[in-house]
């Protein structure tokens, strides 16, 4: 099977990790094939899904495939040179990115998810930093988004003691956005997405600058990038029509443009 399923429908790209057989564990091949079906989908969707198939999410990095590189797992070339330019092209999508957590999403695979702008989990979900329990420290992006989301004190926690966090954990701590029940997560994956991919896209892609500027600028600084980013959403077709949409009391017909 292809580790990886790519869909396109109404502006909508869903990436489907493809690998059921293994929790859709991370091996290399699945890697480049995701930085590909990142790559395609970003030119035309207007919103980008990601999710996975059978029973989990993700179950982290392919043991099995890492050790097939040898005894010592030259695990600093494998995140540099495969990790960080998949959760780059994630982070840094110039569209909304969804990551809709069908189940457990472990080590690699819980990062991986929360490298998404917006985490949808379904009740029966959970997250775990499983990297203690085999001697290794949290990466693709833990260290860098546990503390920033949930603080500095359960961060530190969850890794040192890879406890489970359930969806509704999760949500309640800040590490997702919503946790939503079993029967109605499809259902609600798909009503989000529709939201984003018939938005304001360029409005969305200033959004995403200011937010993730303000985790490292001085208040000067951000006000300033707001100042820009604002100036350059006036200038967009979708801020005319939104303005129009407004003063004829009708909802808005946003082209993403």
């Amino acid at each position: 099977m292809d580790p990886i399923i790519l869909t396109e429908s109404g502006g909508i790209a869903t990436i489907t990790l493809n690998r059921p057989e293994v929790m859709n564990a991370l091996s290399s091949e699945l890697r480049w094939q995701m930085l590909a079906a990142l790559a395609r989908a970003a030119q035309g969707a207007r919103v980008i899904v990601i999710t996975g198939a059978g029973r989990a999410f993700c179950s982290g990095q392919d043991l099995a495939d890492a050790q097939g590189l040898g005894v010592d797992v030259p695990f600093e070339r494998i995140l540099t040179e495969e990790y960080v330019p998949l959760l780059n092209a994630i982070y840094d999508c110039p569209v909304p990115t969804i990551a809709a957590v069908n189940g457990a999403a472990a080590g690699a695979g819980a990062n991986l998810a929360l490298a998404a702008d917006v985490v949808i989990a379904a009740e029966s979900a959970s997250f775990v930093q499983a990297f203690t329990r085999i001697g290794l420290i949290p990466d693709a992006g833990g260290t860098w988004w546990l503390p920033r989301q949930i603080g500095a004190a359960r961060a530190m926690g969850a890794c040192l003691f890879a406890d489970k966090v359930t969806a509704r954990q999760a949500e309640s701590w800040g590490m997702i956005y919503e946790a939503v029940p079993d029967d109605a997560f499809t259902a609600r994956v798909a009503e989000r997405a529709a939201h984003l991919a018939q938005g304001p896209t360029a409005a969305y892609r200033a959004l995403k600058r200011a937010l993730r500027g303000a985790l490292s600028n001085d208040l000067p600084t951000q006000l300033a990038l707001e100042a820009q980013l604002q100036g350059e959403a006036g200038r967009t077709a979708d801020f005319r029509e939104g303005v129009a949409a407004f003063l004829e009391k009708r909802p808005p017909r946003f082209t993403g443009t």
